[in-house]
């Protein structure tokens, strides 16, 4: 219980309204070394486990309230988590109201972040830019600075902040006590660890590096060509979904985010590109359960604290596993249970057993709903509505007669059918020859059908790239810039041409046009690179049967050995013939040095 540390009554009355009851485990294991003691701390746990609350209350027991000027800094990664964290030690410390806490984050007007600064707050709570800004601009005194908190200090390091987190701790008092909170903990957190912090507790929530044990990790091994029908397919089966889908990049985020609106689903997208005014509109309509399904980049959704969230979907495995242990540790908060799926091509799946050794959690390979699972989980759903509905008697009384004499020919069962039907019809059209979109791994026949693919150049088309090797290009870079204005790394690529001034690559001839049109659509191809489908299909050399490559090769080693023994025999004539003028020029130039003899013997008179 909170009352067993000796808290302030002012502190314990405002938790006790917030419903805050028995303390969680981070919270339980930090409270009562920061309340006993000056020491500096590391405390390593999930985000979304209680880490503000932990740090909070010890700096408010501990705060002079009469005392204007700044005692605590908390540096946080992002604006969200700033303005987060600030609104729960605002709470934590509603019944004193001496204390005041201040939000320094970029992105907002920095002239009232002066004024507000200009108030003298005891508790500042600020992103790395900002903060440096303000003391660039010596707005802010740090000299009476007892406690500094560096919260998520592994995302903090993430973002390149490392610079400015150093900056920003040379500056600080050397009498300070440096409380660090991570959710894993890398090489640089260590480092700071190591160069800031002097004999610090430890307290690790969990092991290290490891996911949550309140998060039920499974995997669906897809064709990269259905990712998007499984991610519908899922957000059906779990018609109550509250979750984030995590993409690579700011592109797919946003294709994911129409696709899913203009198929119906509540769904927005949240990536780098949105302006801070539609990112704050995003984000207040999630939090409050407007928006469904938030389509995210991780960089986007870093610092973002949002509670009850049901499910985390990985559109594609992250390339770090510290980012999947970040993405799966926001679901599954405060004791309650979460699910983190991940859409797996077979491409990745080396991936999965690296993340099992880092979690020391299996992650379970389950199989994407049949259609037929899909529509009983939405009819239950639809039922369950229909039991629940609240009936507004007064409103509708009026109406009831017409109704039931309009209705009345109809039984019972009659009436429910068409009830049921009505809203349910779509989902049966829908899925009515829905695909099964599982891959199975052990199949023979699909083995045979990928090899005879992989020989089989049928399926590929040549697309013509206006860049060739005076543009200094190599096949990774012009596979590079494909992944890039597509947004996806699922394209098969095949035989790569390299010209002078243009190349020819081979690719899935089901993906061509796909790509002929990103790179038509300006705003994707910046650079500008003209691409076209050629007529004719890709000849690939490797592909070409063993005994048509053998004789080619015979055929060319003759015709090779032909040209070079034509050669050398052009240099033994040529020789022959500069020997031969050498000779007769040499054999003039000996005549007309000797003297001519016109006559004989010389007679003496």
């Amino acid at each position: 219980m909170f009352q067993d540390f000796n808290l302030n009554p002012a502190i314990l009355k405002a938790i006790d309204e917030l419903g805050f009851k028995e303390p969680m485990p981070i919270q339980a294991e930090v409270l009562p070394v920061l309340l006993s003691q000056r020491t500096d701390l590391v405390g390593l746990a999930q985000t979304g486990t209680g880490k503000t609350a932990a740090f909070g209350l010890p700096i408010l027991q501990n705060i002079d309230p009469k005392n204007r000027s700044v005692q605590a800094l908390v540096l946080c990664p992002t604006r969200e988590l700033c303005m987060q964290i600030t609104k729960d030690l605002m709470s934590y410390a509603k019944y004193i109201p001496e204390v005041l806490v201040v939000p320094v984050y970029g992105g907002s007007s920095i002239e009232l972040q002066f004024k507000s600064l200009a108030k003298k707050p005891q508790i500042v709570v600020a992103t790395p830019g900002r903060l440096q800004d303000m003391i660039r601009r010596n707005r802010i005194d740090f000299s009476n600075v007892q406690w500094m908190i560096l919260d998520e200090a592994d995302e903090m390091l993430d973002m390149g902040f490392q610079e400015d987190v150093d900056a920003i701790l040379e500056y600080m008092p050397a009498t300070k006590n440096t409380l660090l909170f991570s959710a894993t903990m890398p090489a640089e957190v260590e480092q700071i660890l190591n160069k800031y912090m002097d004999n610090p507790v430890r307290i690790s929530i969990g092991q290290k590096n490891s996911g949550t044990a309140n998060v039920k990790h499974n995997y669906y091994l897809i064709k990269a060509s259905d990712r998007y029908l499984a991610l519908k397919r899922l957000i059906d089966y779990y018609p109550s979904i509250y979750g984030i889908v995590f993409c690579r990049t700011k592109l797919e985020t946003q294709e994911v985010a129409d696709s899913l609106i203009h198929d119906g689903y509540n769904a927005a997208s949240l990536h780098g590109d949105l302006s801070q005014q539609q990112r704050d509109l995003v984000m207040n309509h999630f939090r409050q359960g407007f928006t469904q399904i938030l389509v995210a980049t991780d960089v986007a959704a870093r610092g973002l604290d949002v509670n009850n969230l049901t499910h985390i979907i990985n559109y594609n495995l992250p390339d770090d596993i510290d980012t999947y242990v970040h993405r799966s540790g926001r679901t599954g908060r405060a004791d309650k249970t979460g699910i983190c799926i991940s859409l797996v091509h077979q491409r990745e799946k080396h991936k999965i057993k690296a993340i099992e050794k880092q979690l020391g959690l299996p992650l379970e390979k389950a199989l994407i709903p049949t259609a037929q699972q899909v529509c009983e989980k939405q009819l239950f759903r639809h039922i369950d509505n229909l039991e629940k509905v609240d009936i507004m008697r007064d409103d509708i009384d009026d109406y009831l007669p017409v109704v039931f004499k309009k209705l009345s020919w109809l039984s019972r069962e009659e009436l429910i059918t068409r009830v049921v039907a009505l809203n349910f019809n779509r989902f049966l059209d829908y899925y009515k020859d829905a695909p099964d979109l599982n891959v199975d791994e052990n199949s023979k026949e699909k083995k045979e059908k990928k090899e005879k693919k992989q020989h089989d150049d049928s399926h590929m088309v040549r697309l013509f790239f206006g860049l060739g090797k005076r543009d200094r290009i190599k096949p990774t870079t012009l596979i590079g810039r494909i992944n890039d204005v597509t947004g996806t790394k699922d394209i098969e690529i095949g035989h790569i041409d390299l010209k002078d001034n243009f190349s020819f690559v081979a690719v899935d001839g089901a993906r061509a046009q796909f790509i002929v049109d990103c790179f038509a659509d300006q705003r994707k191809n910046k650079e500008g690179i003209r691409v076209e489908i050629t007529t004719g299909e890709p000849k690939q050399e490797a592909d070409k049967p063993k005994r048509e490559r053998s004789e080619k090769k015979s055929r060319d080693n003759f015709h090779e050995e032909r040209r070079r023994h034509d050669r050398e025999e052009g240099k033994h004539e040529r020789r022959s013939r500069k020997q031969e003028k050498d000779t007769k020029k040499k054999k003039k130039s000996k005549e007309k040095e000797r003297p001519e003899k016109k006559y004989g013997k010389r007679v003496k008179y």
